[in-house]
């Protein structure tokens, strides 16, 4: 993922059109696209700043609340296995995937190697 652009650019390009300059000569003059510079515009023009929004994002973990719950399964039997989990958690009502339930073990720093039985 690429980085935002600066705020000083953006402050000299919404300045330019400010000044008067439409967004197209702005924009080949900063060597910039046309869509930045109009987006820009609008949000110097809604909020007062051109700093741009956070990129990417947190994801709340799904299955934090349900932790205490997860983890008591696990003290009552050490053979439960995270499809088992998940449908435990299905029955509550907690709809997660396996990989959901996996990383979830992983954060919380629990292995779930399985070795077979051996005679």
């Amino acid at each position: 993922m690429v980085k935002a652009y600066s705020n000083d650019l953006r402050e000299r390009v919404v300045a330019a059109v400010e000044a008067g300059d439409s967004c197209r000569t702005v924009a080949a003059r900063f060597g910039v696209s046309v869509s930045s510079v109009v987006k820009w515009s609008q949000r110097w023009r809604a909020t007062g700043s051109v700093k741009p929004d956070k990129m990417g994002g947190y994801r709340p973990i799904v299955l934090e609340p349900h932790r205490d719950f997860i983890l008591e399964q696990l003290r009552q039997s050490s053979h439960v296995t995270t499809r088992s989990l998940q449908r435990m958690l299905a029955a509550r009502g907690v709809k997660v995937s396996h990989d959901s339930v996996w990383r979830f073990l992983h954060r919380e720093g629990l292995s779930f190697k399985k070795k077979p039985v051996r005679p």
